[in-house]
């Protein structure tokens, strides 16, 4: 395989796996939300959408800003993290989570770690971020080359 091909191959693989990731993170999610154990308002990239567009905004719209940030760390990691290894991967999620409580959740109206909605949503937000990291981590040892660790 020459090289073009290779490095086609491997970009493809990287975002094959941020979309298998983002697809089953998103399943977790909208099955909590509809069984009504999320304390979410509205899901958080459905919410950042809205606000980033200045309207109310269909589910599946939140769902693509979802896949695409989770493609993009995903691609990220695979691509350019020298050790891919579940700790890695689960330090990726931790700043990702940080994030969502110190940015995101402060620009869409939720205040700092979302408190002003209510303090389940620190925690309610590390379990997807969790899940984020044992898949991304899970999906790129699977589809490694065998001297990947």
């Amino acid at each position: 395989m020459n090289q073009t091909a290779h490095s086609k191959s491997s970009w493809l693989k990287a975002i094959g796996i941020g979309i298998a990731v983002s697809v089953l993170t998103a399943i977790v999610m909208v099955v909590l939300t509809k069984t009504g154990v999320s304390p979410f308002p509205k899901p958080p990239s459905l919410a950042f959408a809205e606000t980033l567009l200045g309207r109310t905004l269909p589910m599946p719209v939140g769902l693509l800003f979802h896949t695409a940030y989770t493609t993009f760390w995903s691609v990220v990691f695979v691509h350019y993290f020298p050790r891919k290894t579940l700790l890695t991967a689960l330090a990726l999620a931790a700043a990702l989570w940080a994030v969502i409580l110190a940015v995101f959740f402060p620009v869409v109206g939720w205040g700092f770690a979302g408190l002003a909605i209510g303090p389940k949503l620190i925690v309610a937000s590390a379990v997807p971020h969790l899940l984020f990291g044992l898949l991304l981590w899970g999906f790129d040892r699977s589809f490694a080359k065998p001297s990947h660790t």
